[in-house]
């Protein structure tokens, strides 16, 4: 009787059978229990991938009860774990013994092999996906058994499940470099987006080891965040009494309104922008933190997220042919460029903001994932368009949003997020990843020829 949902409540399912493993044993038992059964397996952490990657009818498998941290060399920074640990307790037992993770994504609910089998990414051009710094796996396959991967052995599996997708076995521990605990000063400025678009080929990325965009596009605002380490005192963000339960209620509510009454968006963004970050260009914010609370933000509420990797390069492209679509801009307009989406954009209003990230995994020694969706040539940039369902209702732009949205990432040649909320078909796909998608494949072939985990994904 158990309802599986998505964090974000955007997908149910009512898995055939339940189950929490609590041991390697109990893993490879109910693994050949359900090859003997002929079923299939989906692999579930937190369930914070807004998709239907981990909706089934079959047997789910939840790895919430194996979770310990089995080793940690407080030396070498090495550390081995069990897959289903989160990311805010892996972060929270580094701490004690003075190591962190070098990098994080915006939240960290998620359990490590959630995080890596999906391709989950910070926002940082000296470092690559989560999975760059996995060292080793081991994963339990569809015979049962529990075999071992690294850089060193089983290399192409080990590629393979950097990536996963959860199709490959149940992966059951992972050995991960971790680096010495660090601090973060960070700043946060507002400004005119055309700001942000004349730094962005000079110092927009590369001025701190961490850097972060939200760009607003009715506003034509861009909130610049940059990050940087320092041996400097611990100095909380300053609040205002808009920030915490005030401003959650008024945005969703102004949110909710929107739903009914689209035409009153671009004003919410202009109002929740100036509450939040500021109404005047130049105003900057800062802070001290501890790596594992300033790189984090505050998802806020149900929503949809469709997010893709283009070219860095292509980043101002993008986003200034997305904002001449949505705010219907004339050659008249200093930021107009054409926009060649073919999709009507008359009636059509949307939530801020755009989240901007990067990464750059074109340099990278490491083993390279078959589906990783950065680039090889030059750094990667992220492009996040999020949709919030107001008390859980589906906005009712999503679909002529998106379609647009997905067209212009595919013309810039993009590939989408594998765990957000994207529209694209299985030729479509395999355009995309070529013989890295047919070498994925073959290994899937030999280790689950019955096709018994991944469900519909895979």
């Amino acid at each position: 009787n158990h309802t599986q949902s998505t964090w974000a409540r955007t997908f149910h399912s009512q898995p055939s059978l339940y189950i929490r493993p609590r041991s390697l044993p109990e893993i490879e038992r109910a693994v050949t229990l359900a090859r003997l059964c002929r079923k299939h397996i989906t692999t579930i952490g937190c369930g914070h991938s807004p998709s239907s990657i981990t909706s089934t009818s079959s047997w789910l498998i939840n790895l919430d009860d194996y979770n310990e941290i089995l080793d940690v060399d407080r030396e070498s920074g090495v550390v081995r774990m069990q897959s289903g640990i989160r990311l805010y307790r892996v972060g929270a037992e580094l701490d004690k013994v003075g190591l962190a993770m070098p990098n994080l994504g915006s939240i960290n609910q998620q359990s490590i092999a959630g995080a890596i089998s999906t391709g989950t990414h910070g926002s940082t051009l000296r470092h690559g996906l989560m999975s760059s710094s996995v060292l080793a796996l081991k994963i339990t396959l569809a015979s049962g058994k529990t075999v071992s991967c690294s850089a060193e052995e089983n290399v192409e599996l080990f590629r393979a499940s950097l990536i996963s997708l959860g199709a490959l076995g149940v992966i059951s521990e992972i050995t991960f470099q971790a680096v010495p605990a660090f601090t973060l000063k960070w700043r946060q400025e507002v400004d005119r987006d055309a700001v942000m678009f004349g730094m962005w080929n000079k110092e927009l990325w590369t001025q701190t080891e961490f850097v972060r965009v939200w760009w607003f596009p009715y506003t034509r605002r861009a909130v610049v965040w940059s990050a940087e380490k320092t041996e400097e005192a611990l100095k909380a963000p300053v609040g205002s009494y808009y920030d915490a339960w005030l401003g959650y209620h008024v945005y969703h509510n102004l949110l909710y309104l929107g739903h009914y009454f689209p035409k009153v968006l671009p004003w919410v963004e202009w109002f929740v922008f100036g509450m939040q970050y500021g109404f005047k260009a130049g105003t900057i914010t800062s802070a001290i933190q501890p790596s594992r609370e300033a790189l984090l933000m505050n998802c806020l509420y149900s929503q949809f997220v469709n997010e893709w990797a283009i070219p860095l390069s292509k980043g101002p492209e993008a986003l200034r042919r997305l904002s001449s679509w949505l705010n219907h801009l004339t050659p008249s307009d200093p930021d107009y460029i054409p926009h060649g989406i073919p999709y009507s954009a008359e009636g059509l209003y949307v939530h801020a903001p755009v989240e901007v990230r990067v990464t750059d995994t074109s340099t990278t020694k490491t083993p390279r994932a078959h589906l990783d969706p950065t680039l090889t040539i030059e750094p990667t940039l992220y492009l996040n368009a999020t949709l919030y369902r107001p008390y859980n209702l589906d906005p009712p732009c999503r679909q002529r949003y998106y379609q647009g949205f997905e067209y212009l990432m595919k013309e810039l040649g993009g590939r989408p997020h594998w765990a957000k909320n994207f529209e694209v078909g299985a030729d479509e796909i395999r355009e995309m990843y070529g013989q890295d998608l047919e070498e994925w494949k073959g290994i899937r072939g030999e280790v689950d020829p019955e096709g018994m985990f991944g469900g519909g994904v895979a």
